[in-house]
């Protein structure tokens, strides 16, 4: 970005403004490095570190949250597309709810919240806090805040004000909190080339409010019947078997740019499967060769104490391979020809189970509003005219042999999104609902599962555009994964 145009902000912004503006970058750059921060020239700075000023979506956010659109004006004459979509992160719910709270809290009620926590924080500390933001900076410093820690503030809220209090409920309960400004996602996409042609426009962020899902009820009168053990995988091991991740982060000496995010969908990849009684194993920035002579090793594995296998690949991709880090392709074919039952005959009869996070292509899903209802009639005349206009259809390729889950992070053809400071939309969504369904009472099976990753991600709008993943399978029968007590 323009360092004029930086400067004369600079001059703009009052020191409490820098303060909040430095608040509210808390999830995107580390504490430490904005310790001494004292005016917006030294948090630009920390800012272009993180390549978070390559164009003026995250700052014209930040300009909105604390109030201060006159200066917007500034951004706007700069009529540069940007030419990485990876500069544009995640602006918090969380941390907007926060600084929405100390706009909102009188002096009276930020003495009567700093008097209520100094035996928590230390009376030294509560009294150094000026604003309601250093309080929180501090609770989260102690751990009694953080996005998923909420109690304490809102029991101590509660004595001060209830219309704070309200709003830290809201939250809570995911509901949007009031006056919350449009946020933005700090996305990339996987694709291939450094030097692609200049990216589409402002992004939107994923929405985080959980979706409500009600619960089973069944009268005690009528119990429902046991479920068909025989259609369901056995999941009768612990461990369950492995899980492999191959983690493709830096391509050195090629065309393809370093995957920022990935080390975040390898931590949740991680943490989910070992939940999920496998044993996880990490191979960090292969060649092509190297991936192939990793999944032929895995495929000489005996297999008769596992239940499953699961391969999860995260690289730059094209349609119908990823990439290894020295720009060879590896097909898809090619990842799971190795573990079919003529060549890893211990596997026969078990789900294997493949999670692609890459781009299939360099296209763009576009969103489209869905028809409204109609007639039987004319929807029968409508689907008879797409039939005869439409023409044969070729299929997807799928593995041909039985017991395969190949979970693509898009259609064929088109990008993939990827958040440089939390990690692919495509995995960590997957990662999600992996542990919502395997912490859940329901026997929900990996197809429902992956049916819900499939319409949350496709909610989202990433730069303008959507993305859609895509399950591929041959799954003979239903697979339930479920969290595994340590033994």
């Amino acid at each position: 970005m323009d360092r004029l145009k930086l400067s004369h902000i600079d001059e703009e912004l009052e020191s409490f403004e820098v303060a909040a503006l430095c608040f509210l970058c808390r999830d995107v750059v580390h504490r430490r490095r904005l310790e001494g921060v004292v005016d917006a020239k030294g948090l630009f700075l920390r800012l272009e570190e993180k390549c978070l000023l390559e164009n003026d979506f995250f700052l014209s956010q930040l300009l909105q949250t604390i109030r201060r659109a006159d200066l917007l004006s500034l951004l706007e004459t700069d009529s540069r597309r940007p030419e990485e979509t990876d500069a544009n992160p995640i602006l918090s719910d969380y941390r907007v709810m926060l600084y929405q709270i100390y706009e909102d809290m009188t002096q009276e009620n930020l003495g009567k919240m700093k008097f209520l926590l100094s035996s928590k924080l230390g009376k030294r500390q509560a009294e150094t806090c000026i604003t309601a933001l250093d309080v929180f900076a501090e609770m989260e410093k102690t751990g009694l805040l953080s996005n998923t820690n909420l109690g304490e503030l809102h029991t101590v809220l509660r004595d001060v004000d209830q219309q704070l209090a309200q709003t830290v409920q809201c939250y809570m309960q995911s509901a949007t909190p009031p006056r919350q400004p449009r946020l933005l996602t700090h996305v990339s996409m996987d694709s291939q080339r450094v030097n692609n042609t200049l990216q589409p426009t402002q992004p939107t962020l994923i929405s985080e409010t959980q979706p409500s899902y009600g619960e089973s009820v069944s009268s005690d009168a009528e119990p429902s019947a046991p479920p068909d053990q025989s259609e369901y995988y056995a999941m009768i091991h612990n461990p369950h078997g492995v899980c492999v991740v191959i983690n493709n982060e830096e391509f050195p000496g090629t065309e393809l740019r370093n995957r920022g995010g990935t080390q975040e969908d390898e931590k949740a990849l991680r943490q989910v499967f070992t939940s999920l009684g496998f044993t996880v194993v990490v191979h960090n920035n292969l060649t092509a060769k190297a991936m192939q002579q990793e999944l032929q090793k895995l495929s000489t594995r005996n297999f008769l104490d596992d239940d499953a296998l699961v391969v999860c690949v995260l690289s730059h991709g094209a349609k119908e391979c990823v990439f290894g880090t020295d720009e060879q392709q590896v097909s898809l074919r090619e990842l799971t020809q190795h573990f079919t039952s003529g060549q890893a005959p211990t596997l026969a009869g078990k789900p294997k189970l493949f999670f692609i996070q890459a781009c299939q292509g360099s296209g763009y899903q576009k969103g489209s509003v869905p028809c409204p209802p109609k007639p039987r009639q004319e929807e029968r005349d409508r689907e008879s005219r797409l039939e005869e206009d439409a023409g044969p259809v070729p299929g997807e390729t799928v593995p041909q042999d039985a017991d395969f889950l190949l979970g693509m992070a898009t259609v064929p053809e088109c990008k993939s999104f990827r958040n440089t400071a939390t990690g692919s939309i495509y995995i960590q969504q997957l990662c999600k609902q992996l542990m919502r369904s395997a912490q859940s009472s329901e026997k929900d099976d990996i197809l429902a599962v992956l049916t819900r990753v499939n319409r949350e991600v496709s909610k989202g709008e990433y730069l303008n555009y959507k993305q859609m993943p895509e399950p591929k399978y041959t799954l003979t029968k239903k697979l339930v994964l479920k969290c595994v007590s340590a033994v």
